[in-house]
């Protein structure tokens, strides 16, 4: 994942931040299904009400329109990045689309970032798509690859530019990312496992900062050596009914690396460096599970949902072996 790329994960993360806290969800679609209170005269279920807001029986006309406002701001917004990307940055020379390698780079730390984006983007468009009235089936189907679809064009713009080529194992990754959403939903028809992504600041962006951030911003969307994504479990989901798992503390396990200052081993030896993988054992707070009457607090909790909180964590690397952090961020 080059400079370029880094630009768009830094919009696609503000453009998720900005739709999921304006959408106003706050619960997904199992809880969403407890709301609901009739059928339409078509037979189908009437769509989720919007967390806190009072039982009102939404018209046909006012789920249209609600779709109608989703897909064409969606649709312009879609047009608007890849617009101000292709005039913006990718103003360079052309050449016939070609691929490139990327899997050795960055520990693999930009694929996971593909995986996570692409989960919780498409989290957002099937409960978006609750929200505007679409059945649970159709909504799950529509939504669960418009992450794939967000991340994916990005490499016809990469294939095209002579420095860099398409990376089919972003693409892997994007898929893999939407799969993982429509999987769990088909499964159990919520999410039970959970990628979240947390950061740190670290010392190696001022080695390098017109590629790891020159200011801290930057640096905690570039500098990989900060990022940690974690897999986080639902323990109570899997247990028996009436059990007392609390089912807001969930067990992570994350993964990281450091020592990157360039994006392949090579260069980061020649410069002294040797990148490794790290490991964690954690715990986290599903803010999903915090029970609150305000619609406001359900969509900054629903937002947040996104990220690893702060917490104790066990490391184990290859070149230090197991260590414990008291909080680890």
């Amino acid at each position: 994942m080059t400079f370029i790329p880094r630009f768009f994960v830094a919009l696609r993360r503000w453009l998720l931040l900005g739709l999921l806290a304006g959408c106003g969800l706050g619960q997904g679609p199992a809880a969403q299904a407890q709301t609901r209170t009739r059928a339409d005269s078509a037979g189908r279920p009437a769509p989720p009400r919007l967390p806190g807001a009072p039982l009102l029986r939404d018209s046909v006309a006012e789920r249209r329109r609600r779709l109608r406002w989703l897909v064409g701001g969606s649709a312009v917004g879609y047009g608007v990045i890849y617009t101000g990307l292709t005039t913006a940055w990718y103003t360079g020379e052309k050449v016939p689309l070609h691929w490139f390698n990327d899997l050795p780079e960055w520990q693999q730390l930009d694929k996971a970032g593909h995986f996570w984006g692409s989960f919780q983007e498409s989290r957002a468009a099937v409960d978006m798509l609750h929200w505007a009235g679409l059945s649970e089936k159709n909504a799950l189907w529509y939504g669960s690859f418009v992450g794939f679809a967000i991340q994916s064009p990005l490499e016809l713009l990469d294939g095209r530019d002579p420095e860099y080529g398409a990376s089919a194992t972003d693409l892997a990754a994007n898929f893999l990312g939407s799969s993982a959403l429509l999987a769990q939903q088909l499964a159990w028809h919520d999410i039970r496992i959970m990628p979240k992504w947390s950061f740190h600041l670290t010392g190696y962006a001022q080695r390098r900062p017109n590629v790891l951030g020159s200011n801290v911003p930057e640096r905690w969307l570039k500098d990989y050596n900060g990022q940690t994504y974690w897999l986080c479990t639902d323990v109570g989901a899997f247990l028996k009914p009436g059990n007392r798992w609390p089912r807001w503390l969930q067990p992570a396990v994350g993964y990281g690396g450091e020592d990157m200052v360039y994006n392949d081993d090579g260069t980061n030896a020649a410069a002294g460096l040797r990148p490794y993988r790290q490991f964690y054992l954690s715990l986290d707070v599903d803010l999903r599970r915090i029970p609150t009457r305000s619609l406001m607090l359900k969509r900054v909790l629903y937002t947040l949902s996104i990220f690893h909180l702060p917490a104790p964590a066990l490391e184990y690397n290859g070149r230090n072996g197991f260590g414990f952090h008291a909080l680890y961020l």
